[in-house]
């Protein structure tokens, strides 16, 4: 695999969750994947992803706005940054109350390949940044 397989890789998961195609996204995962998701459990397979990916749809609206995307040379490990642009929609278990307040945030994610598919991706954002967005809009 190639640096460029890995960016296109990236580039058209990040496409289909802009576009709110789940499917999409599954579509670029292997069969072996790991979602290592920010302050929260590891989710192992694309059925788990899935339902994450369908409580997410429900709780928030989000665009993934100024990416870049990097990969290395042999096109097995990735990163994306981006800036979260988003609307909290329905109260998250834990998190403060839903009133449709909006946000933006920086995040990124951190991946691995193989055979031209996802196998892990790991999100990173500053949860206690979203908070303080969602407390005090």
């Amino acid at each position: 695999m190639s640096r460029t397989t890995a960016e296109a890789t990236i580039a058209a998961y990040y496409a289909a969750f802009n576009a709110g195609r789940i499917e999409g996204m599954l579509e670029t995962l292997h069969d072996d994947f790991a979602h290592h998701v920010n302050e929260g459990a590891t989710r192992l397979g694309k059925a788990a992803f899935a339902e994450f990916c369908a409580h997410m749809s429900e709780t928030y609206r989000e665009e993934l706005r100024d990416m870049v995307i990097m990969a290395n040379e042999a096109g097995t490990r990735g990163a994306a940054e981006f800036v979260v642009h988003g609307q909290y929609l329905k109260t998250d278990p834990g998190l403060p109350e839903a009133r449709g307040q909006r946000y933006v945030l920086p995040a990124g994610g951190f991946f691995t390949l193989k055979e031209g598919k996802i196998t892990r991706v790991t999100t990173f954002y500053n949860l206690n940044d979203w908070i303080r967005q969602a407390q005090n809009g």
